[in-house]
């Protein structure tokens, strides 16, 4: 019996992974506090005690969710060799999650679509693209490209427009057709010129 309590998922688990799904599939906006409560079979102090409020809770999924996406591409990434190879791998991690029947878009635009400019939920999502920008712009600085930002923004773009066509086409070959894009994008882009060799020391 001891056991068997020691293996049961907390209510602070059972919370997140009742607000995962419902906040996921169906919307934070849409999701009513009580619902979570009721599919994750807790007590309602429970929440409170957890997270503070339905913010909280909010902001607890949005977090596991980046942390889950920023693992996916990082592992992609990873696991090429070149640094250009590694700048498109992170198309291959998005076709991971496109091909996924549970996927339902960014869950960072979905939860920010409705909320306020100055909210917690932009926030966590702002430090996620912030995120996503920085891996590809030190990528593209690896790459040698003389215009590292530009790239990276670029690149950013296509990953984004992929994350609509999957969801509003229902098109898992959006990611593809993003990285094929991409590599066109990479191909084009001018690379920066070398640095002035040191000149040698005078001998004597």
């Amino acid at each position: 019996m001891a056991t068997k309590a020691a293996d049961r998922p907390t209510a602070r688990r059972r919370l997140l992974d009742a607000a995962d799904e419902l906040f996921y599939g169906e919307g934070v906006q849409t999701v009513g506090i009580d619902r979570v409560i009721e599919h994750a079979g807790v007590a309602k102090a429970s929440l409170y005690n957890a997270f503070g409020s339905k913010e909280g809770l909010v902001c607890a999924y949005l977090e596991s969710r980046g942390d889950r996406i920023r693992d996916r591409i990082a592992g992609a990434v990873a696991r090429r060799g070149t640094p250009q190879e590694r700048l498109l791998a992170v198309f291959d991690a998005q076709g991971e999650a496109f091909a996924d029947p549970g996927y339902r878009g960014c869950p960072f635009m979905r939860a920010t679509a409705e909320a306020p400019e100055d909210g917690s939920f932009r926030r966590i999502a702002e430090h996620h693209r912030a995120w996503l920008r920085g891996l590809l712009t030190r990528l593209a600085t690896e790459s040698g490209y003389a215009h590292p930002e530009d790239v990276a923004r670029q690149l950013h773009c296509l990953y984004d427009g992929a994350a609509h066509t999957a969801r509003m086409d229902r098109d898992p070959s959006a990611a593809a057709t993003a990285r094929a894009a991409a590599s066109v994008l990479l191909d084009a882009a001018p690379i920066a010129e070398p640095g002035p060799t040191a000149a040698a020391a005078p001998v004597g």
